[in-house]
């Protein structure tokens, strides 16, 4: 079973930071054979290059709002949306600039492109302020990290049936 955790966000924009930040601390863990951790940043195409590598789980991190309180941790299965249902007006709207593409739309083309894997998992974590300017999480998302590793460790463990994280 292969696993690529991929953390996205800006962390010059303070918390969209958090997957990132997820990421880099999963990076220095013992994880089991065929999981891999990627940073993806804010460049969708880049979590569209990974996925052509052929993987059986996703698990993306980033912030998400839901209205929720500030650093409440979420598990979401994204719907995402086929490409082949929605108008081409529609398509080049959503997909025009994949640069600085959403989760959502990076995941809309590597289902297009066929390479989007069979189960696709979010571990989002609500922002403080996802829109200021600046380095650092907001306090309220620091004790969100280790919530948010943990419950990406539990997906791992789920999918692959290894121990995850030590």
């Amino acid at each position: 079973m292969r696993v690529l955790i991929a953390g996205v966000g800006n962390v010059l924009r303070g918390d969209d930071g958090f997957g990132v930040e997820v990421a880099r601390r999963l990076e220095a863990m013992t994880l089991p054979a065929g999981v891999r951790v990627v940073e993806t940043g804010i460049g969708g195409i880049a979590l569209v290059q990974e996925l052509q590598d052929g993987w059986d789980v996703l698990i993306v991190v980033d912030t998400v709002d839901r209205g929720r309180p500030p650093g409440t941790v979420l598990v979401i299965e994204p719907d995402v949306v086929d490409v082949a249902a929605i108008s081409w007006s529609e398509r080049h709207d959503l997909l025009a600039d994949m640069h600085l593409a959403t989760p959502e739309r990076a995941l809309m083309l590597a289902r297009a492109l066929g390479v989007l894997p069979p189960v696709v998992r979010l571990v989002g974590c609500q922002p403080y302020d996802a829109e200021r300017v600046g380095l650092g999480l907001d306090p309220s998302l620091v004790g969100a990290l280790d919530v948010a590793i943990r419950q990406v460790l539990d997906e791992v463990e789920q999918f692959t049936g290894q121990h995850a994280g030590d």
